[in-house]
Protein backbone atom coordinates (compact mmCIF):
# COMPACT_ATOMS: atom_id res chain seq x y z
CA UNK A 1 0.00 0.00 0.00
CA UNK A 2 1.72 3.46 -1.28
CA UNK A 3 -0.98 6.00 -0.69
CA UNK A 4 -0.45 8.25 2.54
CA UNK A 5 -1.86 6.07 5.39
CA UNK A 6 0.67 3.29 4.85
CA UNK A 7 2.55 5.46 7.41
CA UNK A 8 0.00 5.81 9.28
CA UNK A 9 -2.02 3.11 9.79
CA UNK A 10 0.37 -0.10 10.94
CA UNK A 11 -0.26 -2.36 12.96
CA UNK A 12 2.20 -1.09 16.10
CA UNK A 13 0.02 2.43 16.24
CA UNK A 14 -3.16 0.16 16.26
CA UNK A 15 -2.13 -1.91 19.19
CA UNK A 16 -0.74 0.81 20.93
CA UNK A 17 -2.85 3.24 23.24
CA UNK A 18 -5.50 2.94 25.04
CA UNK A 19 -7.01 -0.68 25.02
CA UNK A 20 -10.24 -0.58 22.84
CA UNK A 21 -12.02 -2.51 20.17
CA UNK A 22 -9.71 -2.42 16.77
CA UNK A 23 -12.09 -1.05 14.61
CA UNK A 24 -13.04 2.30 16.92
CA UNK A 25 -8.98 2.94 16.85
CA UNK A 26 -8.88 2.12 13.09
CA UNK A 27 -11.93 4.53 12.40
CA UNK A 28 -10.28 7.16 14.67
CA UNK A 29 -6.74 7.06 12.71
CA UNK A 30 -8.72 7.32 9.21
CA UNK A 31 -10.76 10.55 11.06
CA UNK A 32 -7.87 12.03 11.79
CA UNK A 33 -5.64 11.81 8.56
CA UNK A 34 -9.45 13.02 6.62
CA UNK A 35 -9.48 15.97 9.66
CA UNK A 36 -5.84 17.00 9.23
CA UNK A 37 -5.63 17.16 5.53
CA UNK A 38 -3.33 13.59 4.95
CA UNK A 39 -6.04 12.62 3.07
CA UNK A 40 -8.44 14.85 0.63
CA UNK A 41 -11.54 15.55 -0.69
CA UNK A 42 -11.76 12.88 -3.68
CA UNK A 43 -8.82 10.71 -2.47
CA UNK A 44 -9.56 6.83 -2.96
CA UNK A 45 -9.25 4.37 0.30
CA UNK A 46 -7.19 1.46 -0.51
CA UNK A 47 -9.23 -1.90 -1.26
CA UNK A 48 -10.68 -3.56 1.86
CA UNK A 49 -8.39 -6.00 1.90
CA UNK A 50 -5.61 -4.21 1.29
CA UNK A 51 -6.32 -2.00 4.79
CA UNK A 52 -6.34 -5.48 6.17
CA UNK A 53 -3.85 -7.04 5.38
CA UNK A 54 -1.02 -4.05 5.93
CA UNK A 55 -2.51 -3.18 9.33
CA UNK A 56 -3.10 -6.68 10.30
CA UNK A 57 -6.61 -6.89 11.08
CA UNK A 58 -9.84 -8.98 9.73
CA UNK A 59 -11.74 -7.41 7.07
CA UNK A 60 -14.48 -7.09 9.36
CA UNK A 61 -12.52 -4.88 11.18
CA UNK A 62 -11.73 -2.76 7.91
CA UNK A 63 -15.57 -2.58 7.07
CA UNK A 64 -17.23 -1.34 10.35
CA UNK A 65 -14.52 1.41 10.35
CA UNK A 66 -15.49 2.37 7.14
CA UNK A 67 -19.00 1.69 7.74
CA UNK A 68 -18.91 4.42 10.70
CA UNK A 69 -16.99 7.40 8.53
CA UNK A 70 -19.62 6.55 5.68
CA UNK A 71 -22.41 7.39 7.80
CA UNK A 72 -21.00 10.67 9.72
CA UNK A 73 -20.03 11.53 5.74
CA UNK A 74 -16.36 11.52 6.02
CA UNK A 75 -16.10 8.86 3.33
CA UNK A 76 -18.84 8.08 0.62
CA UNK A 77 -18.88 4.57 -1.69
CA UNK A 78 -19.37 4.70 -5.32
CA UNK A 79 -20.75 1.11 -6.31
CA UNK A 80 -18.41 -0.21 -8.69
CA UNK A 81 -15.56 2.32 -8.30
CA UNK A 82 -14.74 2.38 -4.18
CA UNK A 83 -14.77 4.23 -0.99
CA UNK A 84 -13.51 8.28 -1.71
CA UNK A 85 -12.89 10.91 0.68
CA UNK A 86 -16.67 12.95 0.28
CA UNK A 87 -16.66 16.63 -0.15
CA UNK A 88 -16.23 18.77 3.67
CA UNK A 89 -19.25 20.07 4.64
CA UNK A 90 -19.53 23.75 5.41
CA UNK A 91 -21.81 24.29 8.57
CA UNK A 92 -24.52 26.82 8.10
CA UNK A 93 -25.57 28.42 11.32
CA UNK A 94 -29.04 30.46 11.27
CA UNK A 95 -30.06 32.36 14.37
CA UNK A 96 -33.36 31.63 16.09
CA UNK A 97 -33.92 35.38 17.29
CA UNK A 98 -35.10 36.51 14.06
CA UNK A 99 -38.06 35.27 11.55
CA UNK A 100 -36.47 35.35 8.02
CA UNK A 101 -36.85 32.61 5.10
CA UNK A 102 -34.53 30.31 3.47
CA UNK A 103 -33.50 32.26 0.80
CA UNK A 104 -33.06 35.45 2.31
CA UNK A 105 -30.76 33.57 5.15
CA UNK A 106 -28.52 32.02 2.47
CA UNK A 107 -28.21 35.58 0.54
CA UNK A 108 -26.93 37.39 3.74
CA UNK A 109 -24.68 34.13 3.75
CA UNK A 110 -23.12 35.17 -0.23
CA UNK A 111 -25.06 31.61 -0.94
CA UNK A 112 -27.10 30.90 -4.55
CA UNK A 113 -30.16 28.99 -3.24
CA UNK A 114 -32.36 26.98 -5.79
CA UNK A 115 -35.19 24.74 -4.74
CA UNK A 116 -36.42 21.61 -6.35
CA UNK A 117 -40.03 21.57 -6.14
CA UNK A 118 -41.19 18.53 -4.70
CA UNK A 119 -45.48 19.47 -4.71
CA UNK A 120 -47.30 22.69 -5.41
CA UNK A 121 -50.78 23.23 -5.52
CA UNK A 122 -53.80 23.58 -3.92
CA UNK A 123 -55.68 20.78 -1.82
CA UNK A 124 -58.42 20.39 0.78
CA UNK A 125 -56.43 20.01 4.44
CA UNK A 126 -55.90 17.12 6.40
CA UNK A 127 -56.81 17.55 9.85
CA UNK A 128 -53.25 18.47 10.80
CA UNK A 129 -53.49 21.39 8.47
CA UNK A 130 -57.46 21.99 9.75
CA UNK A 131 -56.16 22.13 13.32
CA UNK A 132 -52.81 24.45 12.83
CA UNK A 133 -54.29 26.45 10.38
CA UNK A 134 -57.94 27.01 11.80
CA UNK A 135 -59.40 26.31 9.06
CA UNK A 136 -62.81 24.31 8.38
CA UNK A 137 -63.33 21.13 6.25
CA UNK A 138 -64.26 22.19 2.97
CA UNK A 139 -61.73 25.30 2.94
CA UNK A 140 -58.12 25.02 0.71
CA UNK A 141 -54.29 25.21 1.40
CA UNK A 142 -51.54 25.47 -0.44
CA UNK A 143 -48.82 23.11 -0.27
CA UNK A 144 -45.30 23.87 -0.97
CA UNK A 145 -42.87 20.87 -0.78
CA UNK A 146 -39.28 21.97 -1.92
CA UNK A 147 -35.80 20.19 -1.57
CA UNK A 148 -33.66 23.58 -0.62
CA UNK A 149 -30.20 23.73 -2.04
CA UNK A 150 -27.48 26.24 -0.96
CA UNK A 151 -23.83 26.05 -3.81
CA UNK A 152 -25.14 22.71 -5.12
CA UNK A 153 -25.67 21.27 -1.48
CA UNK A 154 -28.85 19.80 -0.34
CA UNK A 155 -29.04 21.04 2.61
CA UNK A 156 -32.78 20.92 4.13
CA UNK A 157 -36.74 19.28 2.88
CA UNK A 158 -39.27 21.99 3.46
CA UNK A 159 -43.37 21.42 3.49
CA UNK A 160 -45.26 24.55 3.85
CA UNK A 161 -48.80 24.93 4.21
CA UNK A 162 -51.07 28.11 3.77
CA UNK A 163 -54.38 28.91 3.75
CA UNK A 164 -55.20 29.88 0.39
CA UNK A 165 -57.04 32.92 1.68
CA UNK A 166 -53.73 34.43 1.72
CA UNK A 167 -52.09 32.19 -1.50
CA UNK A 168 -54.71 31.67 -3.54
CA UNK A 169 -52.19 30.79 -6.49
CA UNK A 170 -48.88 28.68 -4.95
CA UNK A 171 -47.40 29.19 -8.60
CA UNK A 172 -46.52 32.66 -7.57
CA UNK A 173 -43.94 31.37 -5.30
CA UNK A 174 -40.94 31.27 -7.05
CA UNK A 175 -37.93 31.75 -4.43
CA UNK A 176 -39.05 33.10 -1.40
CA UNK A 177 -42.50 31.94 -0.06
CA UNK A 178 -42.15 34.99 2.74
CA UNK A 179 -41.55 37.65 -0.57
CA UNK A 180 -44.62 36.13 -2.00
CA UNK A 181 -46.66 36.28 1.24
CA UNK A 182 -45.40 39.96 1.72
CA UNK A 183 -46.92 41.04 -1.96
CA UNK A 184 -50.06 40.21 -0.42
CA UNK A 185 -49.45 42.19 2.57
CA UNK A 186 -49.44 38.92 4.81
CA UNK A 187 -45.89 38.23 5.56
CA UNK A 188 -45.75 36.36 8.85
CA UNK A 189 -44.31 38.71 11.94
CA UNK A 190 -43.66 36.03 14.37
CA UNK A 191 -43.45 32.09 14.99
CA UNK A 192 -43.24 29.39 17.00
CA UNK A 193 -40.53 27.08 15.93
CA UNK A 194 -40.35 23.38 17.31
CA UNK A 195 -36.97 21.55 17.05
CA UNK A 196 -35.70 17.61 17.41
CA UNK A 197 -33.25 15.24 16.46
CA UNK A 198 -34.64 12.91 13.49
CA UNK A 199 -32.97 10.04 12.04
CA UNK A 200 -32.85 10.43 8.12
CA UNK A 201 -34.94 7.97 6.40
CA UNK A 202 -35.18 7.63 3.07
CA UNK A 203 -36.40 8.84 0.43
CA UNK A 204 -35.67 11.89 2.28
CA UNK A 205 -32.29 10.94 3.46
CA UNK A 206 -31.39 10.10 -0.40
CA UNK A 207 -32.77 13.28 -1.40
CA UNK A 208 -30.42 15.35 1.03
CA UNK A 209 -27.44 13.13 0.17
CA UNK A 210 -26.79 11.57 3.58
CA UNK A 211 -27.15 7.53 4.54
CA UNK A 212 -30.46 6.52 5.87
CA UNK A 213 -30.04 6.92 9.49
CA UNK A 214 -28.13 10.02 9.58
CA UNK A 215 -28.17 12.43 11.98
CA UNK A 216 -30.95 15.12 11.51
CA UNK A 217 -33.18 17.84 12.88
CA UNK A 218 -36.53 17.96 12.47
CA UNK A 219 -38.46 21.35 12.41
CA UNK A 220 -42.10 22.59 12.57
CA UNK A 221 -43.06 26.45 12.56
CA UNK A 222 -46.16 27.85 12.93
CA UNK A 223 -45.79 31.44 12.11
CA UNK A 224 -48.34 34.69 12.71
CA UNK A 225 -49.63 37.69 11.49
CA UNK A 226 -49.51 40.67 14.01
CA UNK A 227 -53.56 39.90 14.29
CA UNK A 228 -52.53 36.88 15.77
CA UNK A 229 -54.21 34.36 13.13
CA UNK A 230 -52.07 31.54 12.01
CA UNK A 231 -50.54 31.91 8.35
CA UNK A 232 -48.04 29.35 7.71
CA UNK A 233 -47.94 25.65 9.00
CA UNK A 234 -43.84 24.12 7.63
CA UNK A 235 -42.63 20.97 8.60
CA UNK A 236 -38.65 20.64 7.35
CA UNK A 237 -35.92 17.93 7.71
CA UNK A 238 -32.51 19.69 8.05
CA UNK A 239 -29.09 17.83 7.41
CA UNK A 240 -27.74 17.54 10.96
CA UNK A 241 -23.88 17.66 9.63
CA UNK A 242 -24.12 20.68 7.57
CA UNK A 243 -26.71 23.26 9.96
CA UNK A 244 -26.46 25.06 13.91
CA UNK A 245 -28.86 26.40 15.15
CA UNK A 246 -27.57 29.56 17.27
CA UNK A 247 -29.52 31.42 20.27
CA UNK A 248 -28.24 34.24 22.05
CA UNK A 249 -29.38 34.18 25.67
CA UNK A 250 -29.86 37.26 27.89
CA UNK A 251 -30.23 37.48 31.18
CA UNK A 252 -33.57 38.45 32.58
CA UNK A 253 -34.07 41.57 34.17
CA UNK A 254 -36.20 40.58 37.25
Amino acid sequence: MTTPLAAILTPESLQSGVPGPLYVKLRQMLEEAITSGKLNYGDALPAERDLADHANVSRVTVRKAVDDLVKDGLLVRRHGSGTFVAKPVAKVQQSLSRLTSFTEDMARRGLVTRAEWLDRGLFHPSPDEMMMLGLPADALVARLGRLRVADDMPLAIERACISAEFLPDPMQVTTSLYAALEKRGCRPVRAVQRISAYNMKDPDAAMLGVPAGSAGLSIERVSYLRSGRVVEFTRSIYRGDAYDFVAELTLSET
